[in-house]
């Protein structure tokens, strides 16, 4: 249980983001692929992403780590050994969904579990593509639920139009396309975030774009790199919320990544009147990364669906305490992906919210929020052991009267680790 006091004054001074976790993923599993030995700074040290680092170890894969900084010893696609035991993947759906599209192309057995959770999280998104690549998997419950078994074995490019707009199909088709026999395009319906086409391009793969289409050819010949992993604007974005709520806030966020794949958050933010200064632009291993400076302000309302969805999928609950403290109805459509993370963040968002006496009522494809329709009490709530509800509801927390309590508030190790240290240093 963790018990959280409204904030007793202004959010103010500066931290620097924690390094984003989808790019930190990816840094431990594609240097993997190339010949030679890579640097990865700033490694994300995370459960989520140690669950990435410890499968890739069971592939033979050495890393050597110091800290954050990681020493990924490649040797090839190819140089992937047939893991001894099961793949634990933890509550991690982007370990399970990449390397199951990696693994599919791999001429040997593996398995891939995770928890309960992870367990519960439906993968014929993945496993249907693939399969029409010519992959062998089974899963659980009418070939849908892990724990997966992969049987590896040589692929062929496919034209797939992918239904959902999702980064990690996207990613686990483009490695399994890599070592294809023959092209492979993915046509998304709205851009998704493209860490992974960013990644596997610096390294050379060959990968072309056209429009929201995406075309790979297989065989390239991938090489080391030094990474340095930016912060994560999904971690960032509950000190962005605070501060654009709590009265008199001024925030500075150090080293952001500000891809605009991912900062839909900003925009949206914006829209509803927050002040942010975005200083201090420049690219680090390809990834735009900025300082920015939030300050308390008047939030309005807001409408949001289509194509910024995908753009701020994983800030929509931190996004509707926002909109808890925003004057007028805000709505939010066609965020149905929200129902199938690490629990059905609409139900759990708005349920938790009313608890607190926020106006919040779910629908099929996202929530209605009535801004300031009341007194925000604190309350007993619960994170459904969901790092992003319970960050979430800590936001929450600081604008309520009296305690809060949060029951399971180490869920918030998946992704931030620091997140309860660096918010009791800055809501003294």
């Amino acid at each position: 249980m963790r018990i959280i006091s409204k904030a007793k004054g202004p959010l103010r001074g500066e931290i620097t983001a924690e390094a984003d976790k989808s790019i930190s993923h990816r840094a431990v599993i594609f240097p993997a692929l190339a010949r030679g030995e890579s640097v990865v700074r700033n490694f994300l040290l995370a459960a989520d992403t140690m669950s990435s680092y410890s499968c890739m170890k069971q592939l033979g894969v050495q890393i050597i780590r110091d800290g954050s900084l990681l020493r990924v010893q490649g040797k090839g696609i190819e140089g992937l050994q047939e893991p001894v035991d099961v793949l634990n993947c933890g509550n991690s759906g982007t370990t399970m969904r990449l390397l199951t599209g990696l693994l599919s192309a791999r001429p040997f057995f593996s398995v891939l579990s995770g928890d309960a959770s992870l367990n519960n999280r439906p993968m014929k998104r993945i496993i249907n593509p693939l399969s029409s690549m010519g992959a062998k998997i089974s899963a659980r419950r009418q070939g849908n639920f892990p724990p997966l078994a992969v049987n590896g074995r040589n692929l062929h490019g496919i034209d797939y139009a992918l239904p959902v707009a999702s980064a990690q199909v996207k990613s686990a088709l483009l490695l399994a396309a890599l070592t294809a026999d023959g092209e492979t395009s993915i046509t998304e319906p709205h851009k998704s975030r493209d860490h992974t086409e960013r990644m596997l391009e610096a390294m050379g793969a060959r990968i072309k774009h056209e429009g929201l289409q995406i075309i790979v050819s297989p065989d390239a010949n991938l090489t080391p790199q030094e990474f340095i992993v930016p912060g994560d604007i999904s971690s960032a974005a509950f000190f962005m919320v605070a501060a654009a709520l709590v009265p008199g806030s001024e925030l500075i966020i150090k080293g952001v990544g500000i891809n605009p794949t991912r900062s839909g958050i900003i925009d949206v933010l914006i829209q509803m009147g927050c002040n942010i200064k975005i200083e201090n632009k420049q690219i680090i291993s390809g990834e735009p990364v900025a300082d920015l400076i939030i300050s308390g302000s008047e939030l309005k309302a807001v409408e949001i669906s289509g194509d910024i969805i995908p753009r701020l999928i994983d800030e929509l609950p931190v996004i509707a305490v926002a909109m808890a403290g925003a004057s007028g109805t805000s709505v939010v459509h066609d965020a149905q992906e929200l129902r199938v993370k690490e629990t059905d963040r609409i139900k759990a968002i708005t349920s938790e919210l009313k608890k607190m006496g926020i106006s919040a009522e779910a629908t099929e494809d996202g929530f209605i929020i009535e801004g300031r329709s009341g007194t925000i009490k604190g309350a007993q709530v619960n994170s459904h052991g969901d790092h992003r509800i319970a960050m979430s509801l800590a936001v929450a927390a600081l604008l309520a009267e009296g305690e809060t309590s949060i029951s399971n508030p180490q869920a918030v190790d998946i992704s931030f680790p620091g997140f309860w240290q660096e918010m009791v240093r800055l809501s003294r």
